[in-house]
């Protein structure tokens, strides 16, 4: 009797030892976490302290449908998956994926300390479009970064000011990759209405983000590029863009969304989810551009979304663990701390701080420094 309580004394030392350590080492981990993001990130990475724990009206993440509340890593995993699921059926099923693109290359040339390639390749199952893969000088692996807009020649540094992402992360050692939907606008029947524009299984939004993943692949094949190592960036429409890619397509580490509108706002006309292009699509003749209002209703999923009070925040959590930065302007000012407050907390269930950032300006524009915090957040994630 007494060797077999000895036994059960030994063994309630041993797992309550065990068990300290797995509490240090959770403890040390997130100590690291923050030592880890440099001291010039480090203020945009938490809400003021009175947005600090203010979840707003959006619906808690980490709950599950029963209304139970999730507590471990092992729990979100599963509500992960049925939550990307639910958003992947009200979006539209993404046919499969280029994942061993043809590139075709239609010139080359030497641009300052980098090589410029002007490339075709197929973004849809059925469509090409013309983009730009910028390398830096050496073998690598490179970090990568995919870049979206208007016009691929923005990106590079071809258009307005302060949206050259893809010349300026270039300059500092990315291969990036610039594509934008020209080709597709000026053909009229724009091929991200999938299959057809007559009758879209796929919202418009939800295909954007799945020919940006095409491009991932484009960027992921090269020798010179690290394929763990690939994020995406863009601005306003590309912020929207890059940030259903980045929810939706688990493959890159990391992403920025330049004042898209974060989440749901029916009075900005800038933030306007509702448009047949975005996530309101419905059959030609479109409603015509503007506000939901009696006179100009709204049609298709997005009216569906609001009436169920989904709200892009779910997608939001689909990031975590991964890291983003929000670089907000007048769409996404600084109340929208409200709605990434429940990507911190799930970040915090994973063991994981420091993963969602945001800056805030005045303006819808980047400027020097909103872009400063950019580039900087980029060699952070990304270096190795």
């Amino acid at each position: 009797m007494r060797r077999l309580r000895l036994a059960i004394l030994c063994c309630l030392i041993i797992v309550t030892f065990f068990s300290d350590m797995n509490i240090s080492s959770g403890r040390a981990e997130e100590k690291r976490s923050l030592q880890d993001l440099p001291a010039s990130l480090q203020p945009y990475a938490s809400p003021p302290d009175e947005l600090a724990t203010d979840f707003g009206e959006f619906r808690s993440s980490l709950l599950n449908k029963d209304g139970s509340r999730i507590k471990t890593a092992a729990g979100w995993k599963i509500h992960r998956k049925d939550l990307l699921g639910e958003w992947h059926d009200m979006l539209g099923a993404w046919p499969p994926l280029i994942m061993n693109p043809e590139v075709n290359v239609l010139e080359s040339k030497q641009r300052e300390d980098f090589h410029q390639h002007k490339i075709r390749f197929k973004w849809t199952p059925a469509e090409e479009t013309t983009g730009y893969l910028l390398l830096p000088e050496g073998k690598g692996p490179f970090p990568g970064v995919v870049c979206v807009y208007y016009e691929p020649e923005t990106g590079i540094g071809l258009g307005k000011e302060y949206r050259d992402f893809a010349y300026q992360l270039t300059k500092r050692g990315f291969a990036t990759l610039s594509i934008g939907t020209t080709e597709a606008t000026k053909a009229g029947t724009y091929s991200l209405y999938y299959p057809s524009i007559k009758d879209a299984q796929v919202q418009p939004l939800s295909m954007l983000g799945c020919a940006a993943a095409n491009a991932y692949y484009v960027l992921a094949q090269r020798p010179e590029v690290d394929a763990k190592r690939i994020g995406i960036v863009g601005h306003s429409f590309g912020g929207k863009w890059a940030m259903f890619a980045s929810c939706l397509f688990e493959k890159f580490a990391c992403a920025v969304w330049s004042d898209p509108g974060i989440v749901f706002e029916d009075s900005r006309p800038s933030i306007n989810y509702w448009e047949p292009w975005y996530l309101g699509y419905h059959p030609k003749p479109w409603r015509k551009r503007g506000l939901v209002t009696d006179d100009n209703p709204g049609r298709g999923l997005y009216l569906k979304l609001r009436k169920e009070h989904r709200n892009l925040h779910e997608l939001h959590a689909l990031m975590a663990p991964r890291p983003f930065l929000v670089s907000g302007g007048s769409e996404d000012p600084l109340h929208q701390w409200k709605a990434l407050n429940h990507t911190i907390a799930v970040n915090r269930v994973l063991g994981h701080k420091d993963r969602v950032l945001m800056t805030n300006r005045p303006d819808h524009s980047p400027n020097e420094e909103s872009n400063a915090v950019i580039y900087e957040f980029f060699e952070h994630v990304l270096r190795p």
